[in-house]
């Protein structure tokens, strides 16, 4: 894979708790620069932030429920569609872990749909499973109920819990969605060879922070 093809495949993410006005710059230069297809930041810097990126076709995505996925599906879902009225044109939701370690299935899609109804296509709804939290079955079943509620994307991890991305989750949730729906590798990416192999087990989305040290490492 070339380092034009991995670029279209990162969202280049910067989201720490200490995320300031020049962090967000520095990211969306990175992605103009490198063709990155996104950048994720949080969402109090979107509406200002989207003019950084005004037909550069670098795409502005930003987070939901974030980090721990606990917020209300009313509070998630004004949320996104704030964030959206500000910019936005992706949207990586925060499940509601607790429901899903449960398995409480109405409580799940309540939460997912409250957000994929506030935030319709073609808006980008991503779903972080937060799968180092989670059982196989677990992670299962948080993919079938993000593909009921009408995501687009599953996504493995926020980066701010106990793990990040695995290429055996990866290969879990692709052989659960099928190819109608994306997956998202994210948490723990900071070199090619990782990077290789999560596309190679099914992910076609990159979440990492490191990106420009991702594509340093990718062949021409």
């Amino acid at each position: 894979m070339t380092k034009a093809e991995l670029a279209k495949t990162i969202d280049h993410t910067v989201l720490g708790p200490e995320t300031s006005r020049a962090a967000v710059e520095k990211v969306c230069e990175e992605a103009i620069e490198h063709g990155f297809v996104a950048v994720c930041i949080p969402p109090g810097h979107v509406a200002w932030a989207k003019d950084l990126l005004r037909n550069t076709g670098v795409l502005l995505c930003t987070v939901v429920g974030f980090p721990h996925g606990q917020h209300k599906p009313e509070v998630k879902a004004f949320e996104a569609q704030q964030a959206v009225a500000d910019g936005a044109v992706e949207v990586d939701m925060v499940v509601d872990v607790a429901a899903l370690e449960e398995g409480d299935r109405a409580r799940v899609l309540a939460d997912l749909r409250a957000v994929r109804e506030a935030v319709p296509r073609p808006i980008v709804l991503k779903v972080i499973l937060e799968c180092c939290l989670l059982s196989d079955d677990q992670k299962v079943l948080g993919a079938q109920l993000a593909q009921e509620a009408g995501a687009d994307f599953v996504k493995t991890s926020t980066g701010f819990s106990t793990g990040g991305a695995t290429v055996a989750d990866i290969a879990l949730l692709r052989r659960t969605v099928g190819t109608g729906m994306g997956v998202k590798a994210s948490g723990g990416i900071r070199d090619y060879a990782t990077a290789l192999a999560m596309v190679q087990a099914g992910a076609n989305r990159i979440g990492a922070s490191k990106s420009v040290q991702i594509v340093a490492g990718a062949p021409g």
